[in-house]
């Protein structure tokens, strides 16, 4: 159901409080991906692996790296939960955001023990996490429907800030890392969350406070349990059939696979019974009528809708997040141009390096798409649609791997491959990350009715950590001997293969979600004036 249209001011500005949260948000970003894009090349060469053969560090690295990411993005659940139950956008924010500064504080004073590190990346992940999904989600607090059109200006700067921030963390900690050593280099992103967290702090009589939900009994989750078990007379129960199958199913894949990797097995449980409870509420929706008003069943009826859209995201991510893995390792294979003149030597001298140029291209990307590509189009008679924007990312996404690919072949065939090869793919996962990411955070909140802010926006997350997943459980699928066996038939080596899977994987998905996207009926949840 569509919200009536409000008058909209266009004399109106932005509002006081905005520059707050994006000074907050620039630095909490610094801070984020300072340490996050220098933590596979500190794994690889620290003495917290040092257990293991040379060999095998680096997929060790990889799925340390990937079980944090899905950590950082699994924990936007907990912190939009009691968000919008107890504390508030505000209050969690900043209780959440100090847990965040003592994990950069563990990181700093614990670079060789394996549990005060380990303790570090979990309070990082905690902090980070939680307070994801309510930064973009408070962000849209402080805005109504009659200022709703400078929301999209808004979360487009708030993009290009985290961008900016994670810049110049890019560019420079892989440098203090080779030069200052690991102390320094997770230090002072530390000294940045805590910039942060002041920052926000500053801006609190300024906010629009929007308090916590009460208990709600025609809640997203009452409503999709009454869908579940509800009797109709002269009906089967054809929905409640489904998510026992899930259930059961769940509880295989965790007994199953619990005790050879924890993480795959709780997340892989609850992505069954989130599949199978959805798909059976879906199918009897209409039985929760009567017993919940018309307006909370639609509400759960267009939630439904969007986490599909949300789990057709995943494959992005997982070709996203592998930027800060796969492709670091990939250019510790390639020589740096150093003889060539354009090559700044006096600046980029790690691979890790290459990451700030995703970032920069956000940078460039997002005035080019807002000030000429998407005006253009429009004189053309297309519509870029937000669905429509979010399509094309996956398709780009999956071309960049195409492109890391071929490089990965011309590695393995013994060629010495530049590194500025990789700027080819970069320049496609970005264009892809600004369809994908930044449209999304805009599209989630607009979407989600008013009671599910900070949990539609926690689900947003939580598609991340599933992407990560596909990376966990392909890297595990290729310690398998007889996959290794499959692989080693066509020629390629491991890495090449997997690049090209995740080609396919990304580019089959972007045709489902246009197929889904034709029949996706946008809704307007931004609050009253």
């Amino acid at each position: 159901m569509t919200t009536p249209a409000a008058a909209i001011d266009r004399t109106a500005k932005l509002p006081r409080q905005i520059p707050y949260i994006i000074g907050n948000e620039g630095c909490e970003r610094f801070s984020f991906y300072g340490m996050r894009n220098i933590l596979v090349p500190f794994l690889v060469s620290s003495l917290l692996l040092a257990y293991l053969p040379e060999s095998e560090r680096g997929g060790a690295a990889k799925d340390i790296f990937h079980t944090f990411v899905i950590g950082v993005y699994f924990f936007p659940l907990l912190g939009g939960w009691i968000s919008d139950r107890f504390f508030g956008k505000y209050n969690t924010v900043l209780w959440l955001s100090l847990v965040y500064c003592a994990g950069h504080a563990c990181l700093a004073l614990f670079e060789d023990s394996r549990a005060g590190f380990y303790t570090g990346l979990f309070l990082i992940a905690l902090g980070s996490g939680g307070i994801k999904p309510l930064v973009s989600a408070f962000v849209g607090d402080q805005f109504d429907r009659s200022n709703k059109h400078l929301a999209k200006v808004v979360y487009d700067a708030f993009y290009w800030i985290i961008n900016f921030g994670s810049f110049f963390a890019s560019l420079l900690m892989p440098l203090f890392l080779r030069e200052y050593g690991p102390s320094v280099a997770f230090g002072i992103p530390g000294a940045l969350m805590f910039v942060a967290t002041i920052i926000f702090w500053s801006g609190r009589n300024k906010y629009v406070h929007v308090p916590p939900a009460p208990p709600d009994p025609h809640s997203f989750l009452r409503v999709v349990r009454t869908a579940l078990f509800a009797h109709a007379p002269g009906q089967g129960r054809a929905g409640l059939v489904v998510f026992g199958i899930g259930a059961v199913l769940a509880a295989g894949a965790l007994a199953w696979l619990v005790r050879d990797d924890f993480v795959i097995a709780v997340l892989l449980a609850l992505g069954l019974l989130m599949a199978a409870g959805g798909i059976g509420a879906s199918m009897q929706i209409d039985r929760a009528r009567g017993v919940h008003p018309a307006h909370a069943v639609e509400g759960a009826r267009a939630v439904l809708r969007i986490l599909i859209v949300f789990a057709l995201v995943t494959p992005f991510w997982s070709l996203f997040d592998q930027k800060a893995s796969t492709w670091v390792i990939q250019g510790g294979a390639m020589t740096m141009p150093h003889d060539q003149w354009w090559w700044p030597s006096w600046l980029v001298k790690a691979p890790a390096q290459m990451q700030a140029l995703n970032p920069l291209l956000v940078m460039l990307l997002i005035p080019f798409n807002n000030l000429v590509l998407f005006p253009a189009l429009r004189r053309m008679g297309m519509e870029i649609t937000s669905l429509r924007r979010m399509g094309a990312g996956i398709a780009f996404s999956g071309l960049a791997w195409i492109v890391a690919g071929m490089i990965q072949l011309a590695i393995d065939g013994g060629d010495a491959v530049s590194i500025a090869w990789q700027i080819a793919p970069y320049a496609l996962l970005t264009l892809g990350e600004v369809l994908v990411s930044a449209t999304g955070l805009e599209f989630a909140y607009s979407q989600a009715p008013p009671s599910m802010k900070g949990a539609i926006m926690s689900f947003w997350m939580l598609s991340v950590s599933y992407g990560n997943l596909w990376v966990l459980i392909t890297n595990a699928a290729v310690r398998n001997e007889a996959v290794t066996t499959q692989i080693a038939g066509t020629g390629m080596t491991e890495n090449a293969f997997l690049m090209f899977f995740f080609a396919v994987f990304a580019l089959l998905t972007a045709l489902v979600f246009a197929l889904y996207a034709r029949r996706y009926p946008m809704q307007d949840n931004y609050r009253a004036a």
